[in-house]
């Protein structure tokens, strides 16, 4: 017979704890310990592979639109994710327009670059331009002046010099490929850029830098297919002046430097015309 307990009555009551049945296996143990961390990995490199990807700007190629040491973010799904291991993208939401800043893959090939495509062997590397010709566009370059189609891209003379870190003295000078707005580009009146003129294949597209004499671009290597094409460059998410090696951020004395006379921090959250 069971015993009621009775106000003030002390003795303790006993609870009943259900059998929790075998301890976990190993595997199951190491699933608790090290699960979360693996979806976590895994959700990471979904979002590198199909959304955005870091990339850091190692050269003067695009000054002064992006500069040495700027890292930013490119959109991988605008002109639809590529399928890895193969040539085939997902559905994009639109394709590569002139004016666009893209990041994409070309080979090194020993004392010369190559459209990846067109190359066998060579070691694969990414490079930032803009997007100047489209498919089937007669493109016409003089120096740092470039004709679509018959018609000269508008440009106007700042009367602005930009100093490169060779002590170059440039002009600066506005361009407009496009809609909504104009970009900026370097011309150096010391130097007489090439002179060419031709017409871009079906499925490729031409790709300058807009430090115009001193881009290693589609004027000397050719065009690239949207197969080798990242995405477009949107945001700059960090930028500082700094070129040395990562083991010198282990030491703390170098740290103040960095973050006061090194940081940009105006550049950071800025987009990319």
């Amino acid at each position: 017979m069971s015993r009621k307990r009775r106000p003030g009555d002390d003795t303790e009551a006993t609870e009943e704890v259900e059998s929790e049945g075998p301890p976990p296996g190993p595997a199951r143990t190491l699933w608790n310990q090290f699960g979360t961390l693996l979806v976590a990995v895994l959700v990471a490199l979904s979002v590198r592979s199909c959304v955005i990807e870091p990339y850091r700007i190692p050269s003067g190629s695009m000054l002064p639109t992006l500069l040495i040491g700027d890292h930013l973010f490119v959109n991988k799904f605008i002109y639809g994710v590529k399928i890895p291991f193969t040539d085939m993208r997902l559905p994009a939401i639109r394709e590569p327009e002139r004016g666009d800043v893209v990041v994409f893959s070309v080979a090194r090939l020993p004392g010369r670059i190559a459209p990846a495509d067109q190359s066998e062997g060579g070691l694969q590397e990414r490079f930032v331009k803009r997007v100047v010709g489209l498919p089937g566009d007669e493109v016409e370059v003089r120096g740092s002046k470039v004709w679509i189609n018959g018609e000269p891209a508008p440009t106007r003379d700042l009367e602005q010099t930009f100093r490169d870190d060779f002590g170059n003295e440039l002009r600066t000078l506005e361009e407009t490929l496009r809609d909504p707005g104009p970009h900026l580009i370097l011309d150096d009146p010391e130097k007489q850029g090439p002179h060419l003129a031709f017409e871009v294949p079906e499925g490729r597209y031409f790709m300058m830098g807009d430090n115009r004499d001193y881009s290693n671009d589609s004027r000397r290597w050719g065009t690239v297919r949207l197969a080798e094409m990242k995405g477009p460059a949107f945001i700059i998410y960090w930028s500082w002046d700094w070129n040395g090696r990562w083991r010198e951020l282990l030491n703390p004395v170098t740290w103040w430097e960095l973050f006061t006379d090194k940081m940009r921090w105006d550049r950071l959250g800025e987009p990319i015309r």
